[in-house]
């Protein structure tokens, strides 16, 4: 087990995308000490990696935060999957590697975060991917349920795309680039920190938990973190956070930073009231339609199986609802495949999501010990007006074509949820409030924004507002989700502010 360093140039908290492309970038200029909550099972190449975590087929959840919507809806609790473990997320998602669109990173330097426009992030974007060895799969890849879903889109009058990460490409649908290397989920630790294992300024410790940020007025000074059984202080010139977008922000808030009367009610004393922190919360909202897929389906996926890769994730589908004349605000991505824990049984799901979602939830402390966790409420469908369930409905309609389209020859078998029961606009509509789920794209809890702006943490270069020395690097600065499945994307932040701190 690696012992703690007293004092180093860098603390980056964090390991996941964001945390360890920013680590790559600051060992350029001094000593960095990466801190992950969960384990690290060190490089690839020693072979010490647990197998669920490194098969791409499916997502694995053997490293888990935990997190849920506890008792956010009367109907059902709703799993938060964040992965505790060296690579954060990255080594257990699905390896959708997809950039978004034009709209999303100019929209971020429209609303006063400059250095963020498409052009300028562009190269960066390309970088983070050539690191994590996106590729996308060729024709002889396509499993036969995701060719299917190919056909039934063209057959609906989809066009087909020739590459999601087009910038300015609108609509269409085709397989996923993604971050899998001969079957492996290639992580962020893989691609960017074991390139640098055994520098003498790189020390990575995992099974540390940082607990707070250490204030000397308004200059960060250290951290507290809790490892091998005890709470050490370590002394650093700059602190990185790059927990994600739930943990970010609970760093920051029992560091003393965040809405003063929230924090003073836990027992927190407050060091700067900042009342953005865990505010901001969204992710895309998702629906779920499940078919039983027939006994061809499932013996012509399993014939490929025996010769091929067989993922359950390969296809997206960007799509405009009737809420947009611009770019696209729907992904559908069917998903087929054995379960991971039995191979002999199969589901074959056809996701639906809303990529622009204006609803906005909040996160907070359960209580002022460390170990009790968060209350997370992301608030679907919360939005005022209705936009993002109604992006849902005209997506679900979407759906349901290409399901009809698809299952001509009955390859789907039944649509058993919802079923149907649900038809007119008034039933679907209440499924969808009932059903809604995320994409596992959570961002914004510390947003990212000029310091007039009542909801902003971070200024446009990731450092946190009134204090010196402490960064945020991950999804949670994103003021506004990108259409996009947020794996990539977290790189590119991390990196982005990595290289602006390495100068």
């Amino acid at each position: 087990m690696s012992s703690l360093p007293r004092t180093v140039d860098f603390v980056v908290v964090g390991s996941g995308p964001g945390g360890a492309a920013c680590a790559a970038e600051l060992t350029r200029v001094g000593s960095v000490l990466v801190l992950e909550a969960g384990p690290d099972f060190g490089p690839f190449d020693k072979g010490g990696w647990p197998a669920d975590l490194l098969e791409a087929f499916d997502l694995a959840e053997s490293h888990s935060w935990g997190y849920d919507s506890g008792a956010t809806y009367a109907n059902r609790v709703v799993p938060f999957s964040r992965a505790k473990v060296m690579g954060g997320c990255s080594s257990h998602n699905g390896c959708a590697a997809i950039w978004g669109h034009r709209l999303d990173y100019d929209g971020w330097a429209a609303a006063g975060n400059d250095g963020w426009a498409t052009d300028e992030i562009r190269p960066v974007l390309q970088f983070v991917s050539e690191s994590m060895r996106v590729r996308q799969p060729g024709a002889d890849e396509i499993t036969p349920f995701h060719r299917t879903m190919l056909d039934a889109a063209m057959a609906v009058g989809i066009p087909m795309a020739s590459d999601l990460n087009d910038l300015d490409d609108p609509i269409g649908m085709a397989p996923s680039p993604a971050n899998i290397w001969n079957g492996i989920r290639w992580n962020a630790g893989f691609a960017f920190l074991d390139p640098l294992r055994g520098q003498d300024n790189l020390q990575i410790v995992g099974d540390a938990q940082v607990h707070r940020v250490v204030l000397e007025g308004n200059r960060a000074v250290a951290v507290e973190v809790r490892h091998a059984g005890s709470l050490q202080t370590i002394q650093a010139g700059t602190v990185v956070v790059a927990g994600g977008t739930y943990n970010s922000p609970e760093v920051l808030l029992r560091s003393g930073i965040g809405p003063a009367d929230d924090l003073r009610a836990l027992g927190i004393d407050s060091s700067l009231d900042l009342p953005g922190v865990g505010r901001n919360l969204h992710d895309h909202p998702a629906i779920y339609l499940e078919l039983t897929g027939s006994d061809a389906m499932k013996g012509a996926c399993s014939a490929w199986a025996e010769t091929h890769w067989m993922p359950e994730e390969q296809t997206i589908a960007k799509l405009r609802s009737n809420q947009t004349t611009e770019a696209f605000d729907i992904h559908i991505y069917p998903e087929g495949g054995p379960y991971a824990e039995n191979r002999t049984q199969w589901d074959f799901t056809i996701p639906v999501s809303c990529m622009t979602p204006r609803s906005r939830g909040s996160l907070r402390l359960r209580s002022a010990n460390p170990d009790d966790g968060l209350i997370i409420d992301h608030n679907y469908l919360g939005d005022p007006d209705g936009h993002d369930l109604a992006v849902l409905v005209d997506g679900f309609r979407i759906a349901r074509q290409l399901i009809a389209e698809a299952n001509r020859d009955g390859l789907l078998g039944i649509e058993f949820s919802p079923g149907p029961d649900a038809d007119d606009d008034s039933s679907v509509r209440t499924w969808i409030g009932n059903h809604v789920h995320h994409y596992f794209h959570a961002a914004g809890t510390c947003k990212m924004g000029p310091s007039d702006d009542g909801e902003a943490v971070v200024d446009a270069r990731g450092k946190v507002h009134g204090v010196d020395g402490l960064y945020v690097a991950d999804c949670a600065i994103m003021p506004q989700v990108p259409r996009a499945n947020t794996n990539i994307p977290a790189a590119m932040v991390g990196a982005r502010i990595g290289r602006w701190l390495a100068g």
